[in-house]
């Protein structure tokens, strides 16, 4: 319970199989799960307004420690009033530790048990990130739900580097609870790690309770590893979790990952692809993936998807869109973008009312037949 009397924390209000539906509650509002996150990677989700973002049914945004910190700073952020009102967002917002980021850099990174040196992809300055600097900056922005700062291997790798990265992790995620320490209204989470192994997993899942958090993330996945691998993995790394906590899936992804995550059990998920598809030429619909640079979208009148009621599908064709999108014109990401994220949240809507209805197992045999239909050519 925060300082205001309002209780933060998971409520889980019903199962239909391993899908899962519930509420995490907030100071800034209740996040309805399954949820997609949008990703506002340095303070704003490309292409869109933030009322915009939220008019589409988004509860939550996810935002970029590493990114924020080199540009504008966290601590310019707090001088500012944090990140929600910088941004103008009064939703609730995650931020991820930068721990993905940072182990990307590859050659211009250096990592020890303290935590990871590394120079900055904007100007070449050099900065540290360790676990108690990671609750640090999150502490600035004013996240309502912070991320233990881990370490996260690309796969494949072989099982003695996932081992000793899912043991640093285990011990830097002591490390970020001690940091973090009591911050009412505010949630922790971990993150679990090691690899596709199912007996890694177990062991990191194991660590993690023993500290105790707000909720797990499954981390580490989404990185290489190929839908297949994702879902075996998914099929067990969830169990490990408490039951009573949102799992949080990071990274993920395209709508089929989506509702195979929520049928393994994952309650949260964030993907930059439905705003990245946007801005090239791509809409996601019912019945899977539109490119509207193709050719045959030139004299097309119908709308991107005709079930949907978003502004794009409202009140522009395909033929106007493949213009926009060949022509390089900002409306067609803005617009795309748009629809996007209406769709993703769309599909959110529909998995937790069918969850809640018990009808899971047919809302996915409807998914997965739209999905092979394909998007059909105009006669």
């Amino acid at each position: 319970m925060d300082s205001a009397g309002t209780t933060t924390g998971f409520t889980l209000k019903g199962r239909d199989g391993r899908a899962r539906m519930g509420v995490i509650a907030t100071t800034r509002g209740e996040i309805r799960t399954p949820a997609f996150m949008p990703v506002g990677t340095a303070a704003t989700v490309k292409g869109m307004m933030p009322e915009s973002v939220a008019a589409t049914g988004a509860d939550v945004l996810l935002g970029n420690t590493y990114h924020l910190m080199l540009r504008p700073g966290a601590e310019r952020v707090a001088r500012l009033g944090g990140l929600h009102r910088f941004m103008n967002w009064n939703k609730p917002i995650l931020t991820d530790s930068g721990g993905f980021q940072v182990m990307s850099l590859s050659s211009l990174r250096k990592l020890t048990e303290e935590g990871v040196t590394f120079r900055s992809h904007v100007d070449g300055s050099k900065h540290m990130l360790s676990p108690e600097r990671s609750m640090e900056i999150q502490k600035l922005l004013g996240s309502d739900i912070v991320m233990a700062f881990d370490e996260c291997p690309a796969l494949p790798a072989d099982r003695k580097r996932i081992e000793e990265s899912m043991q640093l992790s285990m011990r830097w995620a002591g490390r970020s609870r001690e940091a973090f320490g009591d911050r009412p209204g505010h949630m922790l989470f971990g993150i679990q790690q090691g690899g596709l192994e199912r007996d890694l997993r177990e062991e990191s899942a194991r660590a993690l309770t023993q500290i105790g958090f707000d909720g797990y993330a499954v981390g580490g996945l989404a990185v290489g590893e190929g839908q297949e691998a994702m879902f075996q993995c998914l099929d067990f790394a969830p169990e490990f979790l408490p039951e009573d906590k949102p799992r949080y899936l990071m990274g993920v992804g395209k709508p089929s990952d989506i509702v195979g995550a929520v049928a393994r059990g994952i309650d949260m998920m964030d993907c930059v692809l439905p705003s990245r598809s946007g801005r090239t030429g791509q809409g996601w619909t019912r019945r899977g993936q539109v490119n509207l640079r193709n050719a045959r979208h030139a004299d097309d009148p119908r709308p991107l998807d005709e079930q949907c009621a978003c502004p794009c599908c409202r009140g522009y064709s395909r033929a106007y869109l493949h213009h926009v999108v060949r022509a390089k014109e900002m409306i067609a990401g803005m617009l795309l973008t748009w629809h996007n994220l209406h769709y993703y949240q769309e599909l959110m809507a529909g998995l937790r009312a069918a969850i809640a209805e018990q009808r899971f197992e047919a809302f996915r045999a409807d998914f997965d037949a739209g999905e092979a239909l394909g998007d059909i050519e105009p006669l």
